[in-house]
């Protein structure tokens, strides 16, 4: 897919008659673990996705055009991210791990190389017997009394987010309430996810999100300020997506490696941040 393929911008507000962009298999030399270079974006304008004649997600330039409760929701929810009121945690990513099992760095040397984001959890978090948690819990963010207004922006964007997904894409949000059919409410965050996580200023290497339910899709909204880069790359189509302030992407990020290009702040108050929603199958049966 290049440059040509940019979509036409929509000339009506609210218009659910998106273009479709047919997503071609390509080949590449990414791997996980590699970092993503700077690419400009290719996939700029709303638009669905759809791979071998099925439609598999959709890109919405600014969900204002879809609804404006939820832009409001949105902004909220960044701004109390962006603030003390929310608790951070330092996260290390899979290439760490790689670096220091496959490459026999030590871990200092890994978290030099590799990357450390800056992040939020809310919802359902997935055992983690490596460090010493066998067990399910929800996110400790949900007892922290400063955070509340970004949960509950946070939890009102998941389902805004959910009813843009049955309007857009009647099919995908079917099959996804389907697969959650044996997933306790305790567990969801929302109806379709069972967890959220807000990353503040992260270009992810390319990885797999491995952890998810196969046949679902994540909601990635991003918000941004005097900031170029930051665009979700997937070399299975040569798709790069502009991750524009406001933006909404559906994705199934089960299925293809994709990650994020460099973060490039034009100011000293420029950032990018990546507000998420994905369903993990840990919680599947529990």
């Amino acid at each position: 897919m290049g440059r040509q393929n940019k979509i036409e911008p929509k000339k009506k507000k609210r218009n659910i008659d998106m273009k479709t962009l047919k997503l071609q298999k390509v080949e590449h030399t990414r791997k996980v673990g590699n970092r993503c270079e700077y690419i400009e974006p290719n996939v700029t304008e709303s638009c669905l996705l759809e791979v071998d004649g099925e439609i598999i997600g959709f890109y919405i330039k600014d969900v204002a055009e879809y609804s404006e409760r939820m832009s409001k929701l949105l902004a909220v929810a960044d701004k109390e991210f962006r603030s003390n009121n929310v608790p951070k945690s330092l996260l290390e990513r899979s290439d760490v791990f790689s670096k220091v099992y496959s490459e026999g760095m030590t871990r200092k040397q890994a978290k030099k190389e590799g990357t450390i984001q800056m992040s939020a959890i809310l919802g359902s978090v997935a055992p983690k017997p490596h460090m010493r948690r066998p067990y399910p819990t929800i996110s400790a963010v949900h007892r922290d009394k400063k955070a509340q207004t970004f949960i509950k922006a946070m939890w009102g964007c998941c389902l805004e987010a959910e009813q843009i997904i049955k309007k857009l894409t009647p099919e995908i949000y079917k099959r996804q309430v389907e697969l959650f059919e044996d997933i306790k409410k305790e567990w969801r965050f929302g109806n379709m996810y069972t967890s959220s996580i807000s990353n503040f200023n992260i270009s992810a290497p390319f990885h797999r999100d491995t952890g998810n339910i196969v046949g679902t899709v994540n909601t990635i909204l991003t918000k941004r300020n005097n900031a170029n880069g930051g665009c979700l790359n997937v070399p299975d189509y040569d798709a790069t997506f502009e991750q524009a302030d406001n933006s909404m992407l559906v994705y199934p990020a089960w299925k293809n490696v994709h990650g994020v290009t460099p973060i490039k702040p034009i100011s000293e108050d420029g950032y990018r941040n990546s507000l998420i929603f994905y369903p993990l199958k840990a919680f599947k049966g529990i």
